[in-house]
């Protein structure tokens, strides 16, 4: 028996719905024609640029040049005091992290946060590979050559005193500063930073007392160098929402992925800076100037050798920087350093939302969703709520509330179908041989007893852009990070319950727990909502009925666990009001309470004996004759 027209077209319209769902989740993990269609229109973009800056970069050093070479100390004797000596290290240590610097460059090479620790380690979460230092100054002078600034010796200087210990303690309710200072000719270059202990926000100050520095030549440049240690469990999964971002002007973006071996073109954005910004998947270093501090142009550079699935092969490396105008003598300029988790409301705070992708297609319909929406129901159902797996169960609760009308609408109409089966069944007997008044009588019906045709399809529509938000959500930023619940030791990763002996497109080499319990709870939803005369489902309705979990689990089998565990819940409170339905619109049709269903089964009745009385038995050959009045009879 074929599925009647109601669940025909809504059954049709969820799987549509669901191809589109699982094409776009499948177009947004970037293939190697997307990247290199993104580096074509970032070359056409950066070509008139660099041409006019042609002598300036010809100065300054190439990503792919000076990726392993350290830092050169100049020759020149105006930095004769800041060359040469032992560098030494320290650490600063607060309550959320520990930042270890050295004299040599008046750098960070080490920041790691003690509140996040990498995945199957108890190790804290490393923000910076390289062990020359992160920040530098990259100087064009009048004369020389190219100055980084990690080729100085500085001075450490605490309240005015230099400083000889090992550690410096950022009291909890105290800020702390600490200055560098490297002698260049009469003058000093001097870095200070400020801590605030309950913050991951460091100030950062150039000042340039005595010295023109900074005020000859092409200007300088304030670099960002290093990719981010990896830190997740999935090195693939990981490194395909790594890489170097800048935005300028307040709304041009531009990014470097790399998701295979290779040097991507550098990328440069004329104007103000608003940040610059390199990022792994939870986590993100970016360097952003304060209000009053003029920028010329951002830069972005990235390489990677090797596989992301290679532990000793692989490597990526990637270059931020912020080109600046010359400063004068005695003057500062001014940036706020952010090297902490990916959370929405401090990205929010710092202006770094566009760092986290939500896909490039419906990306502007995601985001506001994701940020107005999701991220603020998460923080406040947190506070009162222990457990993160219980707060997913409660948001998809309060989803299922908000949806509640309408859904109901929408199971109503089955509902009543399912009561008018037996006359369905009989009118498709009788206009088996013509389908088109099958369906004239059918629509009548549905208009009869107040039935939609489209009616499932709206909530559907409406869930999408919330289960793609959510997707989206879980995967790029920290809320979930080792967040367990269940037997799900992590609900931003997958939860693998069975392990497989080789690998499947999609699924990979595990099934995982919550995956499957939420395929099965839509085998049931779609159970319930079918509309058979014996409750069972038709050949089509059974394909359609099993096509579709099966499309979701492999789509979701690699998908952080607390998705799939949003919408088991979702389809559990689903199944719930299913029921409740059902059994009101039986009730009330066996009560005699549903008058639009008698009508509508009155008419299929109507149409069912008018058709068989129309029927006359003739003889084979004969015609009809015509009376008196020439009637035929």
């Amino acid at each position: 028996m074929e599925p009647q027209g109601l669940d025909r077209t809504a059954l049709i319209g969820i799987l549509l719905m669901s191809l589109i769902l699982g094409l776009w989740m499948i177009q947004t993990a970037p293939t190697a024609e997307q990247v290199e269609a993104q580096q074509a229109a970032a070359d056409s973009i950066a070509a008139v640029q660099a041409e006019a800056a042609a002598l300036e970069d010809d100065a300054r050093p190439a990503l792919e040049d000076d990726r392993d070479a350290a830092p050169t100390a100049p020759t020149d004797s105006t930095f004769a005091g800041a060359v040469g000596g032992p560098g030494r290290q320290f650490t600063v240590v607060s309550d959320r992290y520990h930042a270890t610097f050295s004299t040599k460059g008046a750098t960070p090479v080490s920041f790691k946060l003690l509140n996040y620790d990498r995945s199957g380690t108890e190790e804290p979460v490393e923000m910076i590979s390289d062990p020359d230092g992160a920040l530098a100054l990259g100087v064009l002078p009048s004369q020389g050559d190219y100055l980084d600034t990690r080729a100085l010796t500085f001075q450490p200087i605490v309240d005015g005193e230099i400083f000889e210990g090992d550690t410096l303690r950022v009291g909890a309710n105290a800020e702390a500063d600490l200055r560098f200072e490297a002698p260049i000719g009469d003058g000093a270059l001097r870095f200070v930073y400020g801590f605030n202990p309950d913050a991951y926000a460091l100030d950062f100050r150039i000042e340039t007392p005595g010295t023109d520095l900074l005020s000859q030549g092409g200007g300088y440049e304030v670099i960002w160098d290093g990719a981010l240690p990896l830190a997740e469990a999935d090195p693939q999964g990981e490194t395909q929402q790594a890489g170097a971002f800048v935005r300028t002007g307040g709304e041009d973006t531009e990014k470097i992925v790399l998701n295979e071996p290779g040097e991507a073109d550098p990328i440069v954005l004329s104007g103000s800076v608003d940040w610059i910004a390199v990022k792994t998947k939870f986590f993100i270093a970016a360097v952003i100037p304060d209000e009053g501090t003029a920028t010329s142009s951002g830069r972005i550079e990235g390489a990677q050798s090797g596989e992301a699935d290679d532990a000793e092969g692989f490597e990526q490396d990637y270059l931020a920087a912020i080109e600046m105008p010359r400063l004068a003598a005695n003057e500062a300029a001014e940036f706020t350093l952010y090297l902490g988790p990916l959370q929405l409301r401090r990205l929010a705070d710092y202006g770094l939302y566009d760092t986290v992708d939500f896909g490039a297609w419906v990306g502007w319909m995601i985001r506001p969703i994701a940020q107005y929406v999701v991220a603020p129901a998460f923080a406040f159902l947190s506070t009162f709520i222990p457990n993160y797996g219980l707060v997913i169960i409660v948001f998809a609760l309060l989803v299922k509330l908000l949806l509640w009308p309408l859904t109901a609408v929408s199971y109503r109409n089955a509902a009543k179908m399912r009561e008018l089966q037996p006359q369905l069944t009989a009118v498709k007997e009788k206009y088996g041989d013509d389908p088109q008044k099958q369906q004239e009588a059918m629509m009548g019906v549905y208009k009869t007893a107040g039935v939609n045709p489209l009616g499932g399809c709206l909530p559907m529509l409406l869930q999408y852009p919330l289960l793609i938000s959510l997707w989206r959500f879980f995967q790029s930023t920290l809320v979930l990070r080792g967040e367990s619940f269940a037997w799900a030791p992590d609900l931003s990763a997958p939860d693998p319950v069975i392990s497989l002996p080789f690998t499947i497109p999609f699924i990979g080499d595990f099934l995982a727990g919550f995956t499957i319990l939420m395929a099965a709870s839509m085998v049931i939803s779609m159970r319930l909502s079918m509309s058979t005369s014996t409750g069972m489902a038709g050949g089509q309705q059974k394909v359609l009925m099993y096509l579709m979990p099966v499309m979701f689990f492999f789509f979701f089998n690699r998908f952080p666990s607390g998705l799939s565990l949003y919408y088991l819940a979702f389809n559990v409170f689903s199944i719930v009001q299913q029921r409740l339905v059902n059994k009101q619109v039986h009730d009330a049709h066996e009560r005699g309470e549903a008058p639009e269903l008698d009508k509508a089964a009155a008419a299929l009745e109507r149409k069912v004996s008018k058709k068989k009385n129309g029927k006359r038995a003739r003889r084979p050959g004969r015609k009809p004759t015509a009376s008196a009045n020439g009637r035929k009879r």
